[in-house]
């Protein structure tokens, strides 16, 4: 399996809930779902079909469907990035932040995040895969935008954000 596209992972997960009889339902389950995660092995590598074990969770849990998301690196997110990173870096060009963003260009276009889900008695189940690059894209992502939220005073008084 290729590790830093999961889009053959997802094709592998799709005929995986189609032949046990489940319907997908496109959608993403956000954090403010109630919701259990499923906890796979502390390393991946012992165990990387863990999410078909959550399937089959799913199914002897009766759940007729299980929810599908992904997340495909797009070229004009990535350059968003580089440009903020760019912009609270200057005039330093070598800023790790910025490194680490431009380095991220070689993922674009490539899927870094699966999430799989199912409803049982009120509770939101849910499986992530997901790449070492698109964590480090999100830690990137949160990092420039929280930067962004820290607020100046000016000496006319007034706040201005960054």
């Amino acid at each position: 399996m290729d590790t830093d596209n999961l889009v053959a992972l997802k094709d592998d997960m799709v005929a995986f809930i189609e032949g046990h009889g489940m319907k997908r339902l496109p959608g993403y389950v956000t954090e403010d779902i109630p919701a259990v995660l499923w906890e796979g092995p502390e390393n991946p590598d012992d165990n990387p079909d863990s999410w078909k074990d959550f399937v089959e969770m799913a199914k002897h849990a009766g759940a007729v469907f299980v929810t599908i998301s992904d997340v495909k690196l797009e070229r004009e997110e990535l350059e968003s990035l580089i440009e903020e990173a760019s912009e609270l870096n200057f005039p330093d060009e070598e800023a790790s932040e910025l490194v680490e963003a431009q380095m991220l260009q070689k993922y674009a276009g490539k899927v870094g995040y699966i999430q799989l889900g199912f409803v049982h008695q009120g509770i939101m189940f849910l499986h992530e895969t997901t790449t070492e690059w698109y964590e480090r894209y999100q830690e990137l992502l949160e990092g420039i935008e929280s930067f962004g939220d820290i607020v100046i005073d000016d000496p006319d008084g007034e706040n201005e954000d960054l």
